[in-house]
């Protein structure tokens, strides 16, 4: 049986914040967000080995655990979301990908997974649906579930890079809200994770889209 607790959780119950527009989740993302762009440098960021344990954080519809299963078949993908019903339409588009990975259902800030059982955890556009201390929760959590030396590996909304693109990021903060997007157009989550123990932080590039500038981020967990 579902956790109530979980589908009480508004932000992460649905995909774009609405439970009417679960079923438009991906051609809004695929159009408006150039999608296809930032997962790809996304993927190819991670630098993702043979038999590497990979957690994909608040997979959605799991377009990006599908892209990281094709591109690394010898990997073991687990994707975690707190929507069972995104989880459903997760699962048979990983069945029709013809890709076996595992779905999880759990919140970000208690995820029902063990410690230290990742070498990398990706997650896209999701830590900006958080308050500032759900996305601090959040982190930590992270860094328990990955190994000495494991990867995350971040594409979500951060500082606009001009005027134009914080104009068309205030459509996104007026579906999302404005208390959990601020502190991201104002590029605080590297801050965040530096404040999380995280090492090596960085912003690694962005991608322009329709709606703003979506920021690609990389951090590591010390080995010591």
């Amino acid at each position: 049986m579902d956790d109530p607790k979980i589908e009480q959780a508004s932000y992460y119950g649905h995909a774009l914040h609405y439970r009417w527009l679960n079923a438009v989740y991906d051609p809004v993302t695929r159009w408006l967000c150039r999608e296809r762009n930032f997962k790809t440098a996304l993927v190819r960021q991670t630098g993702i080995e043979p038999g590497d344990r990979v957690l994909d954080l608040a997979c959605g519809t799991g377009t990006l655990a599908i892209m990281l299963k094709t591109a690394f078949p010898l990997s073991d993908i687990t994707g975690l979301d707190g929507s069972a019903e995104i989880l459903a339409m997760a699962a048979d588009k990983a069945a029709q990908a013809g890709v076996e990975i595992s779905f999880v259902h759990g919140l970000s800030y208690d995820m029902p997974l063990d410690d230290e059982t990742f070498d990398r955890v990706t997650c896209s556009f999701f830590f900006h649906h958080l308050r500032p201390d759900e996305k601090v929760t959040t982190l930590e959590e992270v860094a328990r579930l990955l190994k000495a030396g494991g990867q995350l590996h971040v594409a979500d909304w951060g500082a606009q890079p001009n005027p134009a693109m914080r104009s068309a990021f205030a459509l996104v903060q007026l579906l999302d809200g404005f208390e959990t997007t601020r502190d991201s157009v104002e590029g605080k989550l590297p801050e965040y994770m530096r404040d999380c123990g995280f090492a090596g932080v960085e912003e690694t590039g962005h991608v322009i889209t329709g709606l703003g500038s979506v920021s690609l981020y990389q951090a590591t967990r010390p080995r010591s």
